[in-house]
């Protein structure tokens, strides 16, 4: 009796240890590819000693660079961002955050708010896969759910990923166990130069009214920060083109709340001159987003903004944090130099 519960146990246990294998084996790595996807599980080896969170799509994730920041600055500051993340998820993601660090500003970038409903698997699996599990994730998770998707398959991955077998390459075994580190404190670099040549006006809109879940979540945001001892920013990268065009009509709804709510928004579309912006070599693809000489520009921008006005001590006082600092300073160079990929 007592061989056949231990061999019944081995097998068990092997038969776990075998389906835990696939698993990571078969979940998308996003280093040579995809590389948004592995972003919001970097953030956790960061999660400390940031005065400034940055939250949102990725207008976020590749308009501004911490680096910067603390160069110029000595602001210490982390991007949560992921491709094509939605306000709910932006919430959620900030509610986790609060229990890591308590940093002095949020600042959320609007353009999620246009999207009223969940869009589309492969996004959300690159915000919530990267998430570690808590309420926050759970609660995400539920909210972002196409009709298509099942929560069993977010607690058990392979579920959903185990079609893959035929696309297992190099890479997955490479990153089987770890993975590199492809963002600078959550920026994902480009340094790849497509001038932007054309111009849009966006497509004619039947109804320009914001989705009220949207404006929700947009309180409930306040609220949280509020009761965190956060300021929260409101901002429009100043990205504006056919593929993300940004409505006077929305920006009108944008700027009311924020008069009524008492929070400050910065809209840098028309700014984008008064930062020096140069569409013709900050953009990489034609001005759907900035390369990092425009995201430098932004920040720097940025920076005298969130200097001046929140109270932000220039921390390049403290031994420790320069240390750390420097060193994120020398790879990012390195990588903007072009000395690694």
């Amino acid at each position: 009796m007592k061989k056949t519960i231990c061999l019944c146990t081995c097998i068990l246990l092997l038969t776990g240890v075998l389906l835990l294998f696939a698993q990571a084996l078969l979940m998308p790595k996003y280093m040579s590819t995809s590389r948004e996807g592995a972003l919001i599980g970097e953030y956790y080896a960061n999660a400390s000693n940031n005065d400034v969170i940055f939250i949102g799509d990725c207008e976020v994730y590749e308009s501004f660079t911490p680096p910067t920041l603390w160069e110029e600055y000595g602001i210490t500051s982390y991007i949560r961002g992921s491709a094509q993340q939605l306000i709910w998820q932006s919430y959620y993601l900030l509610e986790e955050t609060f229990t890591y660090e308590s940093p002095k500003v949020v600042v959320f970038n609007v353009l999620s708010v246009k999207y009223g409903e969940p869009q589309n698997e492969a996004y959300n699996r690159m915000t919530l896969d990267g998430m570690c599990w808590s309420s926050s994730k759970i609660n995400a998770i539920q909210a972002s759910m196409t009709e298509d998707e099942d929560f069993l398959s977010y607690v058990f991955p392979l579920l959903r990923y185990h079609s893959r077998w035929s696309e297992i390459a190099a890479e997955d075994f490479r990153y089987l166990l770890s993975r590199d580190i492809v963002s600078h404190n959550g920026y994902l670099m480009q340094t790849g130069v497509k001038p932007m040549t054309e111009t849009s006006k966006g497509f004619a809109l039947a109804d320009y009214t914001l989705p009220a879940v949207c404006m929700e979540y947009l309180e409930k945001m306040r609220v949280l920060c509020k009761e965190n001892g956060a300021e929260l920013v409101l901002i429009k990268a100043p990205t504006n083109n056919w593929k993300y065009y940004w409505y006077d009509e929305w920006d009108v709804q944008i700027a009311d709340y924020a008069t009524t709510h008492d929070v400050d928004y910065y809209n840098f579309i028309p700014l984008a001159e008064e930062i020096g912006i140069d569409w013709s070599t900050d953009t990489y693809d034609a001005g759907v987003h900035l390369n990092v000489y425009g995201a430098e520009k932004l920040t720097s921008y940025f920076g005298q903004i969130l200097s001046a006005n929140y109270g932000l001590e220039d921390r390049r006082t403290d031994a420790e944090l320069c240390r750390i600092w420097d060193e994120k300073l020398v790879a990012y160079q390195k990588q903007r130099n072009g000395e690694t990929s």
